[in-house]
């Protein structure tokens, strides 16, 4: 039996951006499908099974931010479940963000390809 691809979303209206999320999460895992979009409402409209094993997420997006798309996200059993990396330069109170999903927050402007690639082996492999 072959084994299922995982897959991760990027979403993130920065394209370079998204490309310094996309490389280093093939290099951690070849077999990834990598989907990105550049708004909210795609990605909702995209969570569908298989669902994503792991989501990066800018907050600031066109249209619906990242907070709404994380109220979405876990307003619904399957969906609450997805190990959420928010990318962001915006400074976040010290809350606790775990309840949305939340693993961690990388800064966009200080994280490293390497902090990518730890959090897809973590939750693809």
């Amino acid at each position: 039996m072959r084994k299922k691809k995982s897959s991760i979303f990027i979403i993130d209206d920065d394209e370079l951006f998204a490309d310094c999320i996309e490389k280093p999460a093939k290099k951690a895992n070849k077999d990834l499908i990598v989907k990105r979009f550049n708004n909210a409402i795609d990605a909702i409209n995209a969570l569908e099974p298989p669902l994503p094993k792991l989501i990066f997420l800018d907050i600031l997006l066109p249209g619906v931010d990242g907070f709404t798309f994380l109220n979405e996200l876990t307003s619904y059993p399957d969906t609450a479940k997805i190990p959420i990396i928010l990318i962001t330069s915006l400074k976040l109170p010290e809350t606790d963000l775990s309840i949305y999903g939340i693993k961690a927050i990388l800064n966009k402007e200080t994280m490293k390809p390497s902090e990518v690639a730890q959090y897809v082996e973590r939750y693809t492999n």
